[in-house]
């Protein structure tokens, strides 16, 4: 076992809350705009505290989203929170006119993402939507790691001026993001450095990519785990570096293989400095139900997972 096996897990929907209360106190223009989610959001102590700065449209998402940009043009920070299948799917015309094309200063918190809701299944499973608001211009795409880095993420967004969807996670993660790490737009966190193999993660992949390479480091492999915070903007310069420096890239999401963090990755490598890839995520099918430590597993997004990819990249099984 690990050193990483062995943190207490945390789910970082609670240390979203605390930061948006916090910085409410001191901000009357925050606000909380959601769709009948107060529960699911985590948004009971910020009703309690500021009932009157949070907005329950019910389940209206495309209004969801259109009121947020409304309360954004009046010189309000509206923080909108909703289930990431439903905020993602259901409202990307609006996230397109209203907050990206029209540049308001809108936070869309897309909560419980990847395959949280496991046993909901593939209508409640949010895989598609790093690929979706990846491809909206002038949107921010920002996937944390854990609490410390949701509290950062948070922090930044309101203090941004920027349009930015942050996925909430909601499946207990270990706190790997070391205190003093600077959270800045567009640029990784460099959690291990090695020269065999760099391994690229987001959100959940996080902390099974450390696992990962603590294992292998008991077999002579020495891995570099660059923490990609941002998905759009992309750290390219920590990249090119990485396909550079090492033998090749490993790239994990919980997400699609199409048009995500690998895809992302991928696109820098190919035009900047060609290496040797390996893109872990769901590949193109609809995930089917059971739990979400079952349905990560399922399709190899683990430590072992990470591991066996890192090996075959470089051609030891």
């Amino acid at each position: 076992m690990t050193v990483t096996d062995q943190r207490p897990t945390f789910d970082s929907r609670q240390a979203f809350a605390e930061e948006l209360i916090a910085l409410a106190r001191t901000d009357e223009r925050i606000v909380a705009v959601c769709n009948d989610s107060v529960g699911s959001s985590n948004l009971v102590g910020f009703r309690q505290e500021f009932p009157r700065r949070l907005v329950n449209v019910g389940i209206a998402e495309q209004d969801l989203v259109g009121v947020a940009a409304g309360l954004a043009n009046a010189g309000k920070i509206p923080f909108v929170c909703a289930a990431a299948p439903f905020l993602t799917g259901r409202a990307l015309e609006q996230i397109k006119a209203d907050v990206a094309y029209s540049e308001t200063h809108v936070v869309l918190c897309g909560q419980s993402p990847g395959m949280a809701y496991g046993e909901l299944g593939p209508t409640h499973h949010s895989i598609e939507d790093l690929s979706w608001m990846r491809a909206v211009a002038g949107l921010d795409v920002v996937v944390p790691a854990d609490p410390t880095q949701t509290r950062a993420a948070v922090r930044w967004a309101a203090a941004s001026g920027r349009p930015s969807y942050l996925r909430v996670p909601r499946f207990k993660v270990p706190d790997v993001t070391p205190g003093d790490a600077p959270f800045e737009r567009g640029r990784s966190v460099l959690l291990r450095d090695g020269g065999d193999v760099t391994v690229i993660a987001v959100g959940s992949l996080v902390s099974r990519a450390l696992e990962a390479a603590d294992r292998l480091r008991d077999e002579g492999v020495s891995v570099r785990v660059l923490n990609m915070p941002f998905v759009s903007p992309l750290d390219e310069e920590a990249v090119v570096a990485a396909a550079r420096e090492t033998r090749g890239i490993v790239t994990a999401e919980e997400a699609t293989v199409s048009g995500g963090l690998g895809a992302a990755v991928a696109s820098v490598v190919v035009a900047r400095h060609p290496c040797p890839m390996r893109i872990l995520g769901v590949p193109r099918v609809f995930a089917p139900t059971g739990d979400a430590s079952f349905l990560l597993d399922h399709f190899g997004l683990s430590a072992d997972g990470v591991a066996a990819a890192v090996r075959e990249l470089l051609g030891h099984g």
